[in-house]
């Protein structure tokens, strides 16, 4: 080797970095995370991604396809994202496939880096789901690498976004957020506090955005309404609606979440602060999870259907090849205890 030349990254190495076996990572790098928990191959895609380590290129051309479905995600612990890996996972067992997953915490860098490892391993399709794409365009680093992908035989799904180049489904956060709108200004509501996100996704910033044309559209003044940045989970809920509480809720009628997460820390927070819900304001969320029915009161949101979201993606990934489809998904409002019209309070 030439004086100076660097050695290049060997699975030892990985496996090293990640403070696993040899073995284990050659298992995950495989495409198979049989007996493997999801954070220790998380950890083995992550020091394999960060050291560039590559598979061998003719290893690889001889290795056949697995049968792996690939989700990548910004945060897989949301809710919202647990109801649609559940749902991807059912149905790919239906088909004799399996998923793995991989979380990018919704950096553009590591989506691009988990791509190309991908890539390496050449799992069956790629699922990418991401609220960081934002004017359903992908970056062009990431689109080449998908594209190079489907060249090389594997198949992309897109989630979140109505991309044209591959199979997609997108989600109508402005509908959503515009029927939420919409709603509370029907009742009756015209100071309204509106939770969003400091994160800046895309997603979440549709929703914010439909709120206002709902809430404006149903009579309610712009100048009436007021957006409060926070994290996109329960606990920037709970600090911002604490905020709220402490400088005095007398003239909020209602708060909009941009997801149930938000909304249900909002709703505690208010509770612990001695302020009614909904007698003295209402709460509303987004997505519908299984925590928006169990929390008292129930929460008015809007369901969006993610569990057909997850199985649907998943029989995109694996059926025939065809031309690029788009699914646009629409969620329905849910009225539930957490509202009441304005002029209703006890």
């Amino acid at each position: 080797m030439p004086e100076g030349a660097r050695s290049p990254v060997t699975l030892r190495d990985v496996a090293a970095a990640a403070g696993v076996s040899i073995t284990t990572a050659s298992r995950v790098l495989g495409g198979s995370t049989h007996s493997v928990s999801p954070a220790t191959a998380e950890r083995v895609r992550t020091a394999a991604a960060d050291l560039r380590y590559t598979l061998n290129a003719s290893a690889r051309a001889m290795r056949r396809t697995s049968e792996a479905v690939a989700l990548i995600a910004d945060d897989l612990t949301t809710p919202s994202m647990g109801m649609v890996v559940s749902a991807m996972e059912r149905q790919a067992r239906k088909s004799g496939a399996f998923v793995t997953v991989s979380s990018t915490r919704a950096t553009p860098d590591r989506q691009l880096q988990t791509v190309r490892l991908l890539r390496g391993v050449r799992p069956k399709a790629l699922v990418l789901t991401s609220g960081r794409l934002k004017g359903h365009q992908l970056e062009d680093r990431l689109l080449r690498e998908l594209r190079a992908y489907e060249r090389e035989g594997g198949r992309v799904v897109v989630v979140g976004a109505a991309v044209e180049e591959f199979d997609s489904i997108d989600l109508d956060n402005h509908g959503a957020g515009y029927c939420v709108g919409d709603y509370i200004g029907q009742a009756g509501h015209r100071e309204v506090v509106i939770l969003g996100s400091e994160q800046g996704t895309a997603n979440l910033s549709a929703r914010a955005t439909g709120f206002i044309d709902g809430l404006t559209g149903a009579g309610v003044p712009a100048s009436a309404i007021r957006t409060v940045s926070c994290t996109g989970d329960r606990r920037g809920g709970f600090e911002a609606a604490g905020e709220l509480a402490d400088q005095g809720m007398t003239a909020i009628d209602a708060v909009l979440a941009v997801n149930d997460a938000v909304a249900i820390g909002a709703m505690s927070a208010l509770r612990a602060a001695g302020v009614g819900v909904p007698h003295d304001v209402s709460v509303t969320g987004i997505d519908d999870i299984q925590l928006a029915v169990d929390v008292t009161p129930q929460l008015t949101t809007v369901a969006l259907p993610l569990t057909d979201v997850g199985t649907t993606a998943i029989r995109m990934a694996l059926a025939d090849r065809h031309e690029p489809t788009t699914l646009t998904v629409q969620g329905h409002l849910v009225v539930r205890d957490s509202t009441r019209p304005r002029g209703t309070r006890t």
